[in-house]
């Protein structure tokens, strides 16, 4: 367990420093770009997010579940992974003209044309990522995660005040992987392989032809609102939407990016020591919702000071589109993990069939209802999201034996700390309504509450996160207080 937190500390310290500067980022841009020109790489970067998830092909997955990995796995992954990457590149790279003319900007094309350049780039950290990841060795991730975040900030503040526009955005993530990569080299061990092989690719294809699809239609259900509303409505639309995700992505960043890295090599260790993953996943389940529930029940209620805050004062038709997605993310998290806890049995075509069936469910909802405008596709997220979680337990219940009561007593305990750690807020929010004279006030004052009443609700309802950071601070607690006992002198 010790090796478990430190990794989550290491991704944790990686993903707040990210949002931390992610902030910075969105602050300043978006006080400088347009709402058009954040909308071109919003949709630009659903074909480049695609194209990565095609590029990896579940190789890192690959490599971190194999029972017993050799050098000759390494080599494989990285043969594939290369052949993949270079060709969703040019994919990129001569599809743009197309995705451009559907949307009709030349802008779009123009990103794309530099996102391409990416993917030259990317296996030459990404064997090295999943190799440290397998080893729940996160410090190197740590390092070349921070680096590249802080080298992109610099790169698209710097580019658009110079009157780049969208293409700051492009540049900047260009800049990012580059930093990436050789960070990750440097890290990795003197005798890790270095060269590709084609030996041993038949079985790294075999098993990345049912993973890529997992994460292919993630990717295209994460992406399918801006693909469909950028088609519909238009690229002014699509910066709307976006930046009312931004609330719920701004929890992904925060505690889901920070997590997730962790949960399959997490899983797969304990199916290799022939433990519970089922114990596993419902504790992880319950910390989840005991962290997200509380944290996007607050961003609902304080969309409109939090969104004036960081994006000013002309994304103010995103409030209420950021209410609903806070309940839809809310609902989706319960079993977020559920791919990760299938792979790690080696349920991949479960896993395979549970992402389709999910993605489907999903562009479904968001057709039915995106004619009714950006509410009506905010309420098809929620749609979708119901019913997706009705699909992942009964695959999990396949899959895993996961039983539906394992899951609903954590889920009930995370419900109840929710409710009590937003009262105080909610209160406040009644007697002093938010508005232009007084919103950043009233998100301090209001956040202020809401952290001081979080940790009393965990320990008052005796939450497993509760338990799990007492369990975590009475090594440091022992340190700091008890004096060391020193056996008596001759």
């Amino acid at each position: 367990m010790a090796e478990i937190r430190r990794s989550l500390a290491f991704s944790a310290a990686q993903s707040y420093l990210g949002v931390a500067l992610q902030l910075v980022s969105t602050i300043v841009l978006s006080r400088i770009l347009t709402p058009t020109e954040v909308g071109v790489f919003a949709v630009a970067s659903v074909f480049a997010a695609l194209a990565s998830n095609f590029r990896d092909f579940g190789i890192a997955e690959y490599l971190i579940q194999a029972k017993n990995l050799t050098a000759t796995h390494i080599r494989a992954a990285f043969a594939v992974n290369i052949a993949l990457s270079w060709a969703m590149g040019v994919a990129m790279f001569l599809g743009a003209g197309a995705a451009g003319d559907f949307y009709r900007s030349t802008a779009i094309t123009e990103v794309m044309r530099v996102q391409a350049f990416n993917f030259l780039l990317i296996p030459f950290g990404a064997i090295n990522a999943a190799w440290f990841r397998r080893e729940l060795n996160f410090k190197p991730l740590f390092i070349s995660g921070t680096s590249s975040d802080v080298v992109s900030l610099a790169v698209s503040i710097t580019l658009a005040l110079q009157g780049f526009g969208a293409m700051s955005l492009a540049w900047s993530s260009l800049a990012a992987t580059f930093v990436s990569v050789v960070i990750s080299t440097y890290y990795r061990p003197k005798d890790f392989p270095r060269w590709p092989s084609l030996k041993g690719t038949r079985e790294a294809i075999h098993f990345g032809s049912y993973a890529s699809v997992i994460y292919v239609l993630g990717q295209l259900g994460r992406g399918a609102p801006e693909m469909i509303i950028g088609r519909i409505q238009s690229v002014t639309d699509v910066a709307i939407y976006s930046r009312a995700g931004g609330l719920v992505q701004l929890f992904r960043q925060m505690v889901v990016k920070a997590i997730m890295p962790v949960c399959l090599p997490y899983f797969s260790k304990a199916v290799r020591e022939e433990q519970s993953v089922n114990r596993a996943y419902a504790r992880g389940v319950a910390i989840f919702t005991g962290v997200g529930w509380t944290f996007l029940g607050f961003l609902a209620l304080a969309a409109f000071p939090t969104i004036r805050t960081i994006y000013g004062n002309q994304w103010g038709d995103a409030v209420p589109l950021a209410r609903i997605l806070c309940l839809a993310g809310a609902v989706e998290l319960v079993h977020y993990m559920a791919k990760e806890a299938l792979l790690s049995h080696g349920e991949v075509k479960l896993a395979s069939r549970l992402q389709l069936l999910l993605q489907l469910t999903q562009v479904a909802g968001l057709l039915a209802v995106v004619p009714f405008g950006l509410q009506g596709a905010c309420w098809g997220m929620v749609a979708s999201a119901v019913a997706g979680l009705g699909l992942a337990q009964w695959h999990l219940h396949t899959g895993t034996q996961l039983r539906l009561g394992q899951l609903l007593a954590g889920c009930r305990s995370s419900a109840l700390v929710a409710a009590l750690s937003l009262v105080p807020a909610a209160l406040f929010f009644m007697a002093v309504p938010a508005t232009e004279a007084n919103f950043l006030r009233w998100l301090l004052a209001s956040g202020g509450l809401t952290v001081c009443s979080w940790p009393l609700a965990l320990w008052a309802c005796k939450h497993p996160l509760w338990l799990e950071m007492a369990d975590a601070a009475t090594p440091l607690i022992r340190r700091l207080f008890v004096r060391p006992e020193h056996p008596p002198s001759a």
